[in-house]
């Protein structure tokens, strides 16, 4: 006899916070992935957001994406829609003028307040035997990562003692948070790679979601999200916000944050 393999519905329902011009805003759901990909179609942001521009009439231009989120973060992604804007942006990407910050909520209850890592980060692969090839890992031969975290909030419920930390990148490695995170002890809550056990990914991939995973990593995505992002433009400075997701705010118990 063979399992059914359950999958998590991918969720597509965009929230643009803001639309101008050179740029939009949009919030972007979680397990729903950003590019289109070479394997199987699914729903993406850029598809999604494109579809929502026509229904208004819109023309969406060129839309480039400035800040990339990982298929299960949520929270606020810049497009520009001007090659002016995609230019500007760019640029301060590269000047490291964007100023990007996160919600996670955590394994246990830090015992710090505040915490700067500064640790780099390479893919393990290369460098050790590693099952899971986009898993990336501390290693002094890495490059230069730096992240800053501070607790918001600690809280206790049925499943354990949890935290809700906030993040902010210096650098912007891939699985940067995540990695520092799990390296300080507190790995992201539902976080099939760097969380109790990579094992838990593996298992995700072969039989899709089950009772024992969600008994183990507690949600079904991991729960980080792209809370505010600050982008200079013309001499001044853009900033949106952005609340933790429903189903995060549920897990937290907590109203808003």
């Amino acid at each position: 006899m063979s399992l059914k393999k359950e999958t998590i519905a991918v969720r597509t329902d965009i929230h643009i916070v803001e639309l101008a011009e050179h740029w939009l805003v949009v919030e972007k759901p979680a397990p729903l992935i950003v590019h289109p990909t070479n394997e199987k179609p699914e729903p993406t942001l850029l598809g999604e957001v494109n579809s929502w521009l026509a229904e208004q009439g819109e023309e969406g231009g060129t839309l480039s994406i400035l800040n990339r989120l990982d298929r299960e973060t949520s929270g606020l992604v810049l497009m520009s829609r001007t090659r002016v804007a995609a230019r500007q942006f760019g640029k301060a990407m590269e000047r490291r003028e964007i100023g990007k910050e996160y919600l996670a909520v955590v394994d246990g209850w830090p015992r710090w307040e505040k915490m700067k890592v500064e640790e780099p980060i390479l893919r393990k692969g290369e460098v050790y035997e590693s099952r899971i090839w986009i898993k990336q890992t501390i290693h002094p031969g890495g490059r230069p990562s730096v992240t800053y975290f501070e607790v918001v909030r600690r809280f206790e419920n049925e499943a354990g003692r949890f935290a809700v930390v906030r993040a902010v990148p210096e650098t912007g490695r891939t699985h940067q948070i995540r990695v520092h995170l799990a390296h300080l002890g507190h790995p992201l809550l539902g976080d099939k790679i760097y969380g109790p056990s990579e094992e838990c990914y593996l298992e995700f991939i072969e039989t899709g979601w089950s009772p024992g995973l969600a008994k183990t990593l507690h949600l079904p995505r991991h729960a980080l999200h792209a809370s505010k992002l600050d982008v200079p433009w013309q001499g001044g400075r853009l900033r949106w916000e952005s609340l933790l997701p429903t189903e995060l705010r549920d897990f937290c118990e907590i109203e808003d944050c």
